[in-house]
């Protein structure tokens, strides 16, 4: 094409350059990871683990180690307090460099979280003792990282496959010794971990569920023996109340609940039974009265106000039912019950009521 075209494009411009990557993808999480490592020194203590492990690991991050040991398939999981001490067992152990190579990770994206799934991920450790060694551990990576501006590791696994120990070969021509070739010839690592992590991931077995001794022991600054005293009751006592609740059914739990709120003792109706009997026993002698009549009393000793119903139903109780307030009537009195009920014509047993001087009869 010719340059003096209009629709030409160099290739050497901006179309043809490749984009800036993204520096907040998960593989270049690891990247910064490892070139973190490397810069680890031999003064390097607890502060500097514990700040390594804020930049790449959530406060609530967890990591998941399984392996096939002689004896059978293992699986090792800490929380975020023993990660720095795992990272620092494995320099410990003699390794004097470590870092993660990912081949074809696989990406998939969710509402708060970016899943990075390896299939062939290297752990490879750089041993100086007894000998120069190179160890390549391979296995799956899983990884869930925060889909935020820090992008931290929240999850952790690796399952280890299969492992090498590599020896230059100018080490092993060298040795003429057969038994010294013999000993060369040894694993110095199990599934690519040092005898000295495998003890720390086996104590962590013991010391995870130890932390909350550890914490209450620094807040409280209680004795071991207060401290486990404490823990153990706090814990009998969520270990007893659920099954204490499981073991009513809902209904037995709601007829609990409702039981306060149905006792509704009733002092006018009693009230006015006494009054009505106390009535009917001064009056018995000269007359006898209707049961009907009786038994209704116009002026009650208490006044039950229903609630209405609201939209919001502020004022129901359970199951919508209409609270009854009762108020005291101050204007009550037991004598004019007496005056106001009496015995009407007609009634069996009952009198004639005569009328009042200067009314017609018929």
């Amino acid at each position: 094409m010719n340059p003096g075209d209009p629709f030409f494009s160099s290739p050497f411009s901006h179309l043809y350059r490749r984009h800036t990557p993204y520096m907040g993808q998960p593989d270049y999480r690891i990247y910064e990871l490892n070139k973190r490592l490397q810069q680890r020194s031999e003064e390097s203590d607890n502060l500097w683990w514990d700040a390594f492990t804020t930049e790449f690991f959530e406060d609530d991050a967890t990591m998941t180690l399984s392996f096939c040991l002689e004896d059978g398939p293992k699986r090792y999981t800490i929380g975020r307090t023993l990660i720095p001490r795992y990272f620092r067992s494995i320099f410990e152990g003699g390794v004097t460099d470590l870092y993660f190579i990912l081949k074809h990770p696989k990406e998939s994206f969710h509402n708060t979280t970016i899943v990075l799934d390896c299939e062939q991920a290297l752990m490879v450790t750089h041993h100086g003792k007894p000998m120069f060694t190179k160890v390549v551990t391979e296995g799956r990576l899983i990884l869930e990282f925060t889909f935020d501006d820090l992008m931290r590791i929240r999850s952790w696994h690796f399952a280890t496959r299969q492992h090498r120990e590599l020896i230059p070969r100018s080490v092993i021509a060298m040795q003429q010794d057969p038994a010294m070739v013999e000993q060369l010839s040894k694993n110095i690592t199990r599934q690519g971990l040092t005898n000295y992590t495998l003890n720390f991931l086996r104590l962590c077995v013991i010391l995870e569920p130890m932390q909350e001794l550890m914490s209450r022991h620094k807040v409280y600054h209680m004795g071991p023996r207060d401290c486990l005293k404490t823990t153990l009751f706090q814990k009998w006592q969520r270990m007893v109340a659920p099954p204490a609740l499981k073991s009513k059914s809902p209904l037995a739990e709601n007829e609990t609940n409702r039981q306060p709120n149905k006792r509704r003792k009733r002092k006018g109706s009693a009230t006015n039974n006494a009054n009505l009997n106390s009535m009917g026993s001064t009056g018995g002698s000269k007359q006898k009265r209707s049961p009907g009549p009786q038994a209704f009393n116009p002026v009650p000793g208490d006044v039950m106000v229903v609630g209405e119903p609201t939209l919001m139903g502020g004022e129901f109780g359970d199951e919508d039912e209409r609270l009854i307030t009762r108020l005291e009537n101050q204007q009550f009195e037991p004598s004019l019950c007496e005056d106001s009920v009496g015995p009407r014509s007609g009634t069996p047993g009952g009198e004639d009521i005569k009328p009042p001087p200067g009314t017609l009869s018929e």
